[in-house]
């Protein structure tokens, strides 16, 4: 590891160890270094540190460098290397890495420890945790032990290093600056100074503990100017794959979009725009060109799906397939509220500050009206309702080209005539035999077959009337939680 030195002296530089800093000088017994990781694995966690560090060669008082005898990396338990001894009775959510430097002609031990991350770290089934300069069992103090479950659940995936051991200079060349302050508005800084006043205050860049920067998943995920820059989340780029026909037998194209999530947005819906198929309209004595599907539509399906995947979920990337009479988007994750309740409950997102940011650079919105928009502009090009599908670790929501309403099967009609009881409902109007035609493009012709589906949507308890006692040809709906 690089900069190993300039970790060191920054860590000298505390007046006293901290929870998660601590010096050592020749003590390498390997139980106390078992139980020192999960404290301060621990500790690094409940102080919202992303590391924590025990240092050999370094005074505990006077911080100066001693150094030490013994190298970590050669060190033994029993005929076992130390650190596969270690791993063997560490909780398997632990990370951490021996290194060496040489230091004012003195040899000194550096042990970096990533913060405990989905659940406490522990050593022989037992975790512990740094109470001032002692390590400690963590069942010894119940309050701590409740504040430390607290910080794990609420940790964030968007604060992890994306890239680290940069100088600030390196780190602002790797993201698309430019972009942000185009986004937001802000005018443009003259400087580097100025610019990362701005990364620093979005969490996109952060100061490290030995004194340079990493840039953030966050700022990796939503600014990079290439994201196999950043191998850490580089698996998070989105995939567009277009087949040919409506199977996955003949694929046309494949492409992985390199640009982070909002440096990349616009392109790519005008690269998705440009695979989809399009037919021309004549409106009076003009010729126009229509696409298949409502571009908004597609915009916010994908909007939804990059910025509320679950980034805990690795080996898989947002993927959008193009076929001739779909579109499906693919997700990591399962949505946070019903999907029965999407249209009408309030938002919430797992990625929160990447949700807040995106608002700001104008991708999405956070009033969680996006199933609304997508919902309504189906409904006004009078396509068949958007399906979403859950699976164990992942989302699908499929946007359907033009179908016959003889040709859509009957789930999809009851899920498209719910659909259209909540955005009336949302609105203040109500469903009724005439607007589901208006929905579906039908006639009055078609008036028994509605109210056939809407017999059969109120029997699956999808939607009841609001009115019961009213006459049949007056009737109005509501979903079925209204």
């Amino acid at each position: 590891m690089e900069n190993l030195d300039l970790l060191v002296n920054e860590l000298r530089k505390l007046p006293h160890e901290t929870p998660w800093v601590e010096f050592k000088h020749n003590n390498y017994d390997p139980h106390m270094i078992g139980r020192s990781i999960s404290a301060l694995a621990n500790s690094a966690a409940l102080y919202e540190k992303n590391y924590a560090y025990m240092v050999w060669g370094v005074h505990d008082e006077t911080h100066e460098v001693v150094g030490t005898d013994w190298n970590l990396q050669t060190l033994k338990k029993g005929n076992q290397e130390l650190e596969n001894w270690l791993r063997s009775l560490l909780s398997r959510n632990v990370d951490f890495e021996f290194h060496s430097i040489s230091m004012n002609d003195s040899t000194v031990g550096v042990l970096i420890i990533g913060s405990a991350t989905m659940q406490t770290v522990m050593f022989e089934k037992v975790d512990y945790i740094r109470i001032g300069s002692y390590t400690k069992k963590l069942s010894d103090y119940a309050n701590i032990q409740a504040q430390l479950w607290d910080r794990i659940r609420s940790a964030k995936y968007e604060d992890r290093y994306a890239k680290y051991d940069l100088n600030l200079s390196e780190a602002i060349r790797l993201l698309d600056c430019s972009a942000y302050f185009d986004l937001t508005g802000i005018p443009h800084p003259a400087d580097v100074d100025g610019v990362s006043h701005y990364m620093l205050e979005e969490g996109v860049i952060v100061r490290q503990d030995n004194g340079l920067y990493a840039v953030t998943n966050l700022g990796a995920i939503l600014l990079a100017k290439r994201m196999a820059d950043f191998p850490r989340v580089s698996r998070k780029a989105i995939r567009v794959v277009q087949y040919e026909g409506n199977n996955r037998m003949t694929m046309l194209k494949e492409d992985t979009v390199q640009k982070g999530y909002a440096v990349g947005f616009e392109g790519l819906i005008k690269y998705i725009e440009a695979l989809i198929p399009t037919k021309e309209i004549i409106d009076g004595a003009l010729r126009k060109t229509c696409s298949a599907y409502p571009i908004l539509a597609i915009r916010e399906a994908i909007a939804n799906a990059l910025i509320h995947q679950d980034f805990a979920i690795t080996g898989t990337s947002p993927v959008v397939e193009v076929f001739d009479n779909r579109i499906e988007i693919t997700n990591s994750g399962t949505p946070l509220v019903d999907i029965r309740r999407i249209i009408d409950n309030p938002p919430k997102s797992r990625n929160e500050k990447m949700a807040s940011l995106t608002r700001r650079l104008r991708i999405c919105e956070e009033l969680g009206t996006g199933w609304d928009k997508i919902v309504m502009t189906c409904e006004l090009f009078q396509l068949p309702a958007p399906k979403i599908e859950l699976f164990e670790e992942s989302t699908r929501v499929t946007l359907y080209s033009e179908i016959p309403f003889g040709s859509i099967l009957p789930e999809e009609k009851l899920w498209a005539c719910y659909l259209h009881a909540c955005v009336m409902h949302v609105q203040g109007e109500n469903l009724t035999n005439s607007s589901l035609r208006a929905r579906f493009g039908l006639g009055d012709s078609s008036s028994a077959s509605i109210s056939r589906l809407i017999k059969d949507a109120v029997s699956r308890r999808l939607i009841k009337p609001l009115d019961p006692n009213t006459a049949p040809r007056y009737m109005k709906y509501v979903p079925i939680w209204a």
